[in-house]
């Protein structure tokens, strides 16, 4: 029963936040704040009612039509509240369920708290950044530098109070992102001591994490570089790159190395997709040069990685036979 009980507190909130989230992809691509005034209908205007706002619910009511002047409210609103609301829920039962125990000192108890908060956060920046960059070719910054930022926090934050509380193992395994990257720095860091390298000490560990966002970011803007040079034209937003560092902060090199790697298997998949459509295949060379959103495969790979990113990299390393 936990489990039912932390998904369904957690869909719920998730349906609210992916509302929230509904109201910024809307309104920061065209300048407005999401401060500004109650939500209305994009094409006549008119202020919707309190019953017109509930997430998911609203939209079945009014059957994806506005009340007043029938405009099609889009399948982007309900996906985006559900995919919030699936996320959360799932990431409720497998980690909230799993890692909060009332035996624990409070402390511990907070620590642990926290480090579900900040996955619910991650998850939340993935979905609006897949959704801002499918939509509009825009990671923006106010969404990539604080998830960079708040990422860093809860790992260096993580990875002090494990020290100080004692918690060796950290949580059970469930691969919560911040947790990925406290793992990936740990490991990062024992490797060096085994090599002769510097001791993997906590501040060793905390160098590792710290410096995780650049290490990510690099081969991004190499490879920025490359294609320019090489094509002379863009082939790689820097936003991708920026995006890469916030991966990196909160899943560690390796859970950053691994989104990538999905993400262009997707993308690869989506391409190919859309080249063997029939329309496609007798338009002009110019619709082979239009743009993927490739940051919003970065977001599904990235999420595909929150939950099942450590067994993903064991196997590789066991197929590699590292």
């Amino acid at each position: 029963m936990i489990p039912v009980f932390f998904s369904v507190v957690a869909g719920v909130f998730g349906l609210a936040f992916g509302s929230f989230l509904n109201v910024c992809a809307t309104r920061w691509p065209v300048g407005e704040s999401v401060a500004a005034g109650r939500s209305r209908c994009r094409s006549c205007g008119r202020t919707l009612a309190w019953w017109e706002n509930l997430p998911l619910v609203s939209w079945l009511l009014l059957r994806g039509r506005c009340r007043s002047c029938k405009a099609i409210i889009g399948w982007r609103y309900p996906l985006v509240e559900l995919a919030v609301a699936v996320l959360w829920a799932f990431a409720g039962g497998r980690v909230l369920a799993g890692s909060v125990d009332l035996a624990l000192p409070l402390r511990a108890l907070a620590y642990q708290l926290a480090i579900a908060a900040g996955l619910m956060i991650f998850l939340w920046l993935l979905t609006a950044l897949a959704v801002l960059d499918a939509e509009n070719l825009w990671l923006p910054d106010r969404l990539v530098w604080p998830g960079t930022a708040l990422g860093l926090m809860i790992t260096l934050g993580g990875l002090t109070a494990q020290a100080g509380l004692g918690l060796t193992s950290g949580l059970p395994p469930s691969a919560l992102p911040a947790t990925m990257g406290m793992t990936a720095a740990t490991g990062l860091a024992q490797w060096l001591a085994a090599m002769g390298g510097p001791s993997g000490s906590l501040s060793a560990r905390l160098w590792i994490a710290l410096v995780s966002p650049l290490l990510a970011a690099a081969p991004m803007l190499a490879i920025r570089w490359l294609y320019r040079l090489v094509r002379h034209r863009e082939g790689l937003g820097l936003g991708d790159v920026k995006l890469m560092a916030m991966l990196a902060a909160w899943l560690g090199v390796a859970g950053a190395a691994l989104a990538f790697f999905l993400g262009s298997i997707l993308g690869a998949l989506t391409a190919l997709a859309l080249l063997a459509r029939p329309r496609a295949q007798g338009e002009d060379a110019e619709w082979m040069r239009a743009k993927l959103p490739f940051g919003s495969f970065l977001c599904l790979g990235a999420a595909i990685g929150v939950f099942w990113g450590r067994p993903l990299i064991a196997l590789y390393l066991r197929w590699a036979g590292l």
